[in-house]
């Protein structure tokens, strides 16, 4: 199996090439190790042949991978793979931040008087995005921010597991908190993000802002 691998940003520095030819590699997620670059950095996404995919997608002769950092120190995308605090801490992470807020969304057991047994979460793609960055863009204009991120989950999501991670870096902690709070607020209302929630005895979708 041989691809064309497209470095960015500080992981193009990192290498010193913007791009490696790797032999051997089968899915997305042996591209980092086959790299050799080291512990992998928290946030990168991985796009094959110009589309986002995730580390499972599996790989065919000639494919180009792009191994992109977070764009400009935020990060918002939707994912079908198990969210991770960390990855989107370090997205926002800065020299200049005296604090991180972050909030984690997880899926409860008890809704609506019912038992919840999983939640089945589905997105507009690509409109979702762009709708958090422009969150982060108004919050970027009324607060003293650093960087914003924010990741949310489609498809399954078990009980207990996260399916929305933000986390929001400032210079001060009172800005970092007020605007942590106000992301999970309107991301609710405004992100074309819908819910099923699915019970011991039956399912319901649940519109924008629950």
């Amino acid at each position: 199996m041989h691809v064309t691998v497209k470095l960015f940003a500080g992981v193009r520095e990192r290498a010193g090439v913007a791009e490696r030819e790797l032999d051997g590699v089968a899915r997305v997620a042996d591209v980092w190790a086959a790299l050799g670059l080291g512990d992998e950095p928290p946030g990168l996404v991985y796009a094959v042949n110009k589309r986002y995919v995730e580390r499972d997608h599996e790989l065919a002769d000639g494919d180009e991978v792009a191994v992109i950092p977070p764009v400009s120190g935020g990060s918002f995308r939707l994912s079908e793979e198990p969210l991770s605090l960390e990855a989107v801490v370090g997205a926002v992470s800065s020299d200049e931040a005296g604090a991180i807020a972050t909030f984690v969304g997880t899926t409860r057991a008890r809704s609506r008087g019912r038992t919840v047994l999983h939640l089945d979460y589905e997105a507009y793609g690509g409109m979702a995005e762009d709708v958090m960055a422009g969150i982060a863009a108004d919050l970027k204009r009324r607060y003293d921010l650093c960087e914003i991120a924010i990741h949310h989950r489609v498809g399954r999501v078990a009980i207990a597991e996260p399916s929305v991670v933000i986390a929001v870096s400032a210079p001060h902690r009172a800005d970092a908190l007020a605007a942590c709070k106000d992301a999970i607020d309107t991301l609710k209302e405004t992100v074309p993000l819908w819910k099923k929630e699915v019970y011991e005895s039956g399912e319901e979708w649940i519109g924008r802002g629950s």
